[in-house]
């Protein structure tokens, strides 16, 4: 058989199967398999020992959960190397995120993992747990080889990187000092904490069109409508990120009475978040309305529709709000965004009633600039853009270090995390001092919501004492996720966090 007549659709080689199968033990086997080494051609053939027919599905390239970075092979290429062995008589790719569909098609007698899987609790993303379930319920059994194990991600870091010669070694260097499972170990702990996330709750929309040029009467730019599509932003988004690694958080915030958009509130957040709503009466929930061009993705202009003072007004709720949960809760992370919601009462009592404190202050373009982090007098972890720091400053290029130290000291803050963009972060810790951690990213879809996303996981391994530069590699990590994803359309997810960390540091 040839090496392409053995590479099958799935669901042809799930309905031929009857046939082929003819009274022989089929053995599956699934994974990614992004650059096939020794390890698998063993974990194979021993596989195929176990029965007379061999199928090998892999995880599709939408489905690699390993870092926008991976994979490094098209699942085609995959495919086609994998087909090559002999003790391979079919290979599939997968259409779905885990294998479980796949087995329910295919049903084998026997389902092959590499021996690093016969612990199902460190397996982060809960996947050889549904695989079991499945192959019994087709009627197989779940099966381990044992041999020698390799690591797909520790072989391509080290002899066929996608990252800079900085970047690598900046990596090589960080694995010396901390070993993968420390890092995740602050992910996993984090599911102990109860964190409050207080801000204003933004909606975010996206209206598509397609430009058709200046006007024929006016100087204006005309465009053709295309579609318009609706996330939540804000304190939610940055709730919802936060509820990927903690099991229990609540967020307070502002909607307005009129277009409030709670229904797609409470539809979009995740099941473990629990909101707490204040009302403005007569306004509207802070809309912040983008125009943007289908193709390329490129925004034209934005639009603010909301009521600063409706927000102002009700300071004595959201302080009495602040008074009442604050004490309750392990974490509390502030998102202030400047639109009215938080007031020098309600900073007080955030700063007095906190037991850790994380500060996320933003200047936009509905602030102009006012929006600094100085309106807060106490902070145990802050996370601000270069821009945003260098704002409260009122310096555009001085040293950057003197600057984050003497907010750090003003705020009695033991971590600061700066975001930069492509140049990744600047991190710096009360005991350790400045650590530069370089960005990750390799494409960028969209910024919006990257940094809330960043301070949001940040903020809750801070508060379980993750040093600086732990801090900032995580934070660039969450980042390099994030703008890979148009606005808050998705969330970040904790398995492929994990995963993802995992990869980068083996």
């Amino acid at each position: 058989m040839t090496t392409s007549s053995k590479i099958r659709d799935i669901h042809e080689l799930a309905a031929a199967l009857p046939e082929l199968r003819a009274g022989r033990v089929v053995v599956h086997c699934h994974g990614v398999f992004d650059l096939l080494h020794i390890g698998h051609i063993r974990h194979f053939n021993e596989a195929r020992k176990a029965g007379d027919l061999l199928i090998v599905s892999i995880t599709p390239d939408r489905f690699v959960n390993k870092g926008p970075h991976r994979p490094v092979f098209t699942e085609a290429l995959r495919a086609e190397a994998i087909a090559s062995l002999g003790c391979v008589d079919y290979v599939t790719v997968n259409q779905w995120p885990n294998a479980v569909e796949a087995i329910q098609l295919i049903k084998p007698d026997k389902y092959a993992k590499g021996s690093d899987y016969r612990d199902a609790a460190a397996d982060h993303t809960g996947g050889i747990t549904l695989e079991r379930q499945a192959v019994e319920a087709a009627g197989g059994t779940l099966i381990f080889t044992d041999d020698i194990t390799f690591s797909s991600s520790s072989l391509l870091n080290r002899h066929l990187p996608v990252f800079s010669a900085d970047v690598n070694q900046y990596l090589a260097e960080f694995r010396e000092r901390y070993p993968a499972a420390d890092v995740v170990d602050y992910l996993n702990r984090a599911r102990q904490l109860r964190v409050l996330v207080v801000g204003e709750a933004i909606i975010d929309e996206y209206q598509y069109c397609e430009t058709l040029g200046k006007s024929g009467k006016e100087p204006i730019l005309a465009a053709q409508y295309v579609r318009g599509e609706t996330y939540i932003g804000g304190s939610l988004a940055i709730a919802n990120h936060a509820a990927s690694c903690a099991a229990d958080v609540t967020v307070l915030t502002l909607i307005g009475t009129e277009d409030s958009h709670e229904d797609l509130i409470r539809a979009k957040l995740s099941p473990n978040v629990h909101p707490e709503l204040i009302e403005m009466p007569g306004a509207p929930t802070l809309v912040k309305r983008r125009f943007v061009e289908t193709y390329p993705f490129q925004k034209l202009f934005e639009v603010y529709v909301m009521d600063e003072t409706a927000a102002e007004a009700r300071s004595a709720d959201v302080c009495a709000a602040l008074e009442r949960l604050v004490p309750e809760f392990d974490v509390v992370v502030v998102a202030d965004y400047g639109h009215g919601m938080l007031d020098a009462e309600a900073v007080r009592v955030l700063g007095e009633r906190s037991r850790f404190l994380a500060v996320n202050v933003q200047v936009n373009a509905g602030n102009h600039g006012f929006n600094t982090i100085s309106k807060f007098r106490r902070a145990d972890f802050v996370s601000l853009s270069e821009k945003e720091i260098r704002l409260e400053a009122r310096n555009p290029s001085g040293d950057l270090r003197r600057i984050v130290k003497s907010v750090a000291d003003e705020l009695r803050c033991g971590n600061v995390l700066i975001t930069r963009g492509a140049k990744g972060c600047l991190c710096y810790g009360a005991d350790t001092g400045f650590f530069e951690v370089p960005g990750f990213a390799i494409k960028t879809v969209d910024r919006v919501g990257a940094g809330d996303a960043v301070f949001a996981v940040a903020s809750l391994c801070a508060a379980l004492g993750a040093p600086a530069e732990v801090l900032g590699l995580l934070g660039n990590a969450v980042g390099t996720q994030a703008v890979g994803i148009v606005g808050n359309e998705r969330f970040i997810e904790r398995a492929p966090l994990v995963k993802h960390i995992e990869a980068l540091l083996k």
